[in-house]
């Protein structure tokens, strides 16, 4: 992003509306503490996005994705959001999103209402369901998808299949948001944490696909 900080143009590596205001946060603070302005905007054009928020990896095809920590409904807004304020609209968004089980069971059918809202295709999938059965989570998640929405969204349990589904879908230049999990690096399953990066994972898709 190009900002303006003060009367002074800054780029800076982060992306979206969100990063913007809290790019500026830690500047104003940064000055309140009596920093040297140069040396403060030096350091917000070098920082790089934390690992799981916004991250992101374009394919050799064109195809974007992004892997984000996005599992509340504000958060997936904010995500999707920033997507709709970088997209041309030529493209498809194709959102791949869970819930996690033993958690806040009315944000599931808000979680799927708000991927519906913002993408083209939807794929509901598996996240932490710890102690919970997956499949129930996915029912409750799809009492928010409207029958008009039906028809773009698609229920694979598997996580690693629906982010293969994901790429499968996909064309040049489209933008695939894989949320939910961002940085851990384990998927929970009655009580065993099994290995399971969805950044690597999505890499790995990419290259094992051709895109």
């Amino acid at each position: 992003m190009l900002l303006n900080i003060d009367g002074q143009e800054v780029w800076v590596k982060l992306i979206g509306t969100f990063n913007a205001y809290n790019v500026l946060a830690v500047y104003a603070t940064a000055i309140l503490l009596k920093q040297d302005k140069t040396n403060v905007l030096t350091a917000l054009s070098n920082l790089n996005s934390v690992e799981g928020r916004f991250q992101y990896f374009k394919s050799a095809n064109g195809v974007i994705g992004i892997v984000d920590y996005a599992h509340t409904p504000d958060a997936l807004k904010n995500v999707l959001e920033t997507i709709k304020d970088i997209r041309t609209g030529n493209e498809q968004v194709i959102t791949l999103v869970g819930c996690g089980g033993d958690r806040d069971t009315t944000k599931r059918p808000v979680m799927a209402a708000i991927a519906c809202e913002y993408s083209n295709k939807v794929i509901l999938t598996s996240d932490n369901p710890r102690s919970e059965d997956p499949e129930d989570i996915l029912n409750q998640m799809q009492k928010g998808i409207s029958p008009v929405d039906v028809k773009k969204t698609l229920r694979i349990t598997d996580r690693k299949e629906a982010i293969k589904t994901a790429l499968s879908l996909s064309n040049s230049g489209d933008i695939i948001l894989v949320a939910g999990k961002g940085h851990e690096k384990y998927q929970e399953i009655k009580g065993v944490k099994h290995p399971f990066d969805d950044f690597e994972i999505l890499k790995e898709t990419f290259k094992t696909l051709g895109i």
